[in-house]
């Protein structure tokens, strides 16, 4: 049995696919499977994967079940004991995968370990943003109010600690589920919260950009409002579980949560959107302007300035935040 498995959920991602693919098999650490599961792919995905003749690689296939779907059909064909996910248009750095076994190897604590990331373009080319999350001493509250696990492409769990949150739904005649498939986006951070939540297993860091994180135009801001509908939707499912958590934590987090989205507003030029969530945000709680003043201000700054002048004059502002953002 390999010692790692890294699953690759992968839907009409014929384009991106063999990029990925090379960069995993490019691993220093080789004692691995890649496990790709083609989700109801109308495209070439399962030809590309196909294509790669190396044993490694295995492929399931189902139907459309959604990225969560995806990777929990993965988790159950997994064989290693690590179990790790970089979705079909990432891209992992060639020593991630060694050096978050020799992480959890020498942490038998540790369940969830997890890397910083640069994003890249449909091209592969530096956006000049990273996401460089806290490493160290992370607890829920950490999570929910800046979830430094980040994107599905950066965690790597040790498979006793992510069998700790698997459960079977009433109505699923197929396979235990990991991450909820009622959910099509924050099912990420929901995993995580649930995670830390749930389980007596730590959440720790390791230095580095391991993970090449793809931002596609318009995709991850293709709806603000179905992504705040989505974050407001796993506080709703959680708070059952910890109340007193989330009555003390869910203003804060919800602050630095519309101040995320304003960022992304002001990414795709909506000033009048921006400028809508920035006040939400100071309304929901002075949190995120308290604990990180310059990177709220810009944030409030820019949206205004994007609203009042256009985006001519709140270019400058615009290099600053991106050049400061993080998640």
């Amino acid at each position: 049995m390999p010692k790692a498995s890294i699953v690759v959920p992968a839907f009409n991602a014929a384009r991106t696919l063999p990029e990925t693919l090379h960069s995993l098999l490019a691993q220093t650490f080789t004692d691995f499977e890649i496990v790709v599961v083609d989700d109801g792919s109308t495209d070439r995905t399962v030809a590309v994967t196909r294509s790669f003749a190396d044993r490694r690689i295995r492929i399931v296939q189902q139907p459309n079940r959604g990225l969560p779907g995806a990777r929990n059909s993965g988790i159950d064909a997994a064989r290693g004991d690590i179990i790790g996910f970089c979705d079909a248009d990432d891209l992992w750095r060639p020593t991630k995968l060694a050096e978050h076994v020799a992480h959890l190897d020498a942490n038998p604590q540790v369940g969830l370990s997890y890397s910083g990331s640069e994003l890249i373009d449909m091209d592969s080319r530096p956006l000049k943003v990273a996401m460089r999350p806290r490493l160290r001493n992370v607890t829920a509250a950490q999570v929910f109010l800046r979830n430094p696990v980040g994107n599905g492409s950066a965690p790597v769990f040790r498979r006793a600690a992510l069998d700790a949150i698997r459960w079977r739904p009433a109505h699923e005649t197929v396979r235990d589920w990991w991450f909820d498939e009622s959910f099509r986006q924050s099912e990420d951070i929901e995993c995580w919260l649930r995670f830390a939540l749930t389980t007596d297993w730590e959440i720790e860091g390791i230095p580095g950009l391991l993970t090449r994180y793809r931002i596609a135009p318009g995709g991850l801001s293709a709806s603000l409002h179905k992504q705040l509908a989505a974050w407001e939707r796993v506080v709703g499912k959680l708070q059952p579980v910890a109340p007193t958590f989330f009555d003390r934590h869910a203003p804060a987090a919800r602050a630095y949560q519309l101040r995320y989205l304003a960022r992304r507003a002001f990414s795709m030029g909506d000033g009048a959107e921006a400028v809508r969530l920035v006040r939400a945000s100071l309304a929901a709680s002075r949190r995120p302007l308290v604990a990180e003043p310059a990177k709220t201000l810009t944030t409030i700054g820019a949206a205004f300035a994007l609203h009042l002048v256009g985006r001519g004059r709140a270019s400058a502002l615009l290099a600053h935040l991106k050049s400061t953002q993080r998640t």
